[in-house]
């Protein structure tokens, strides 16, 4: 009779205890939930809030549904936009130019990764492709690739993974705004990715402002092949490179305008015996070094023309940070345009000479 006491005793000192602990779990379970929840695209009002939204581009529409909470970029230069707002990519491409180790970033990116405390980046290793895996492996609610060249399957494959921000109208073609203004808007951040712009553009007016001078200059983006001075290669206005130098003042020379036959087209080849169109521009501005420095002067054809005889060019080395900003975001504006000035205001000036 003793024993049973003790027994009944015991378990109603168990049952009080459980009884006891019951509301603590279920307090801490009510907490993870609302934590994740905070987490997640559609965990709170906040995130749901003025969705779903459409963003038209080359491929058609893409609807998304929540704010997303975690974004991933591929191809080149979307990560930059991301990080520009303060959020760092839950994966985002290697850069596959201008790249002096074997990081995959740029020193922009690095600069701004280190500046939002992220020391452990994912970097997708896909420069030979897109590697759909580890983008899959990411869980992004978004991908961003405003300014690429992806091809109708990739983003037909993307889609499968989360919505995709493609470009606007044709690869690798996007200006540096628009870029900021697609990718804001994939992630919920249309104001913050207008007050981007105007503090970019702040930014770029202060630059050129120092260096009056290039304001007016006609300008052509040229790239010579040392081995080959048979035919050059030129970017055209609906290229970011050239845009960007138009937005700093400069023009296109019409000799070359008038050449272009799809205004689509982000470059154009021409044969060596039309290297006389290049005489109205007053500098030219290609990837290069010394010793395509040497061969063009040397060459009987492309030796006369204006700009190269006048020593107004700027040849960017190859892989150089100078190199990669050629395509402008805000990021690599802010790192590279003094120098970039600089450049172009010192060449300009051996036409006084």
């Amino acid at each position: 009779m003793v024993k049973k006491h003790k027994s009944i005793l015991k378990m109603a000192i168990f049952s009080a205890l459980f009884l006891l602990v019951l509301p603590a779990c279920s307090s801490q379970s009510n907490s993870d939930e609302n934590s994740e929840g905070s987490n997640s695209s559609g965990g709170d009002s906040a995130s749901t809030e003025g969705y779903p939204i459409t963003i038209e581009h080359a491929f058609g529409e893409t609807v998304i549904e929540s704010k997303p909470e975690r974004v991933a970029t591929v191809q080149w230069g979307n990560q930059d936009v991301a990080l520009a707002l303060g959020i760092v990519p839950v994966g985002f491409s290697a850069a596959n130019f201008g790249v002096q180790d074997d990081s995959g970033l740029l020193p922009w990116t690095a600069e701004k990764l280190e500046e939002l405390g992220e020391s452990n980046p994912n970097v997708f290793q896909d420069t030979d492709g897109l590697d759909f895996e580890a983008i899959a492996d990411s869980q992004p609610d978004v991908i961003l690739a405003a300014y690429s060249g992806l091809t109708e399957e990739d983003y037909n494959t993307l889609s499968e993974i989360a919505p995709v921000v493609a470009y606007p109208t044709s690869p690798w073609t996007t200006s540096w705004r628009d870029q900021v203004t697609m990718n804001a808007k994939g992630m919920g951040m249309e104001a913050e990715g207008e007050q981007l712009i105007a503090d970019t553009e702040s930014t770029i007016e202060e630059k050129v402002n120092e260096h009056p001078e290039i304001k007016g200059k006609k300008v052509a983006w040229v790239n010579f092949s040392a081995t080959d001075l048979s035919e050059f290669h030129l970017y055209t206005p609906a290229d970011s490179r050239v845009a960007f130098l138009e937005e700093m003042g400069m023009e296109y020379p019409e000799s070359i305008s008038d050449l272009i036959e799809d205004d689509a087209a982000y470059s154009l080849s021409l044969s060596a015996e039309n290297a006389d169109v290049l005489n109205d521009a007053d500098i030219i501005i290609g990837y290069g070094d010394d010793s395509t420095y040497e061969a063009v002067k040397n060459d009987a054809r492309l030796g006369q023309i204006k700009a190269i005889q006048n020593d107004s060019v700027v040849f960017i080395a190859n892989n150089s940070d100078l190199a990669a900003a050629g395509t402008p975001n805000p990021l690599a504006i802010e790192y590279t345009i003094d120098n970039y000035v600089t450049q172009i205001d010192d060449a300009l000036s051996n036409n006084e000479q």
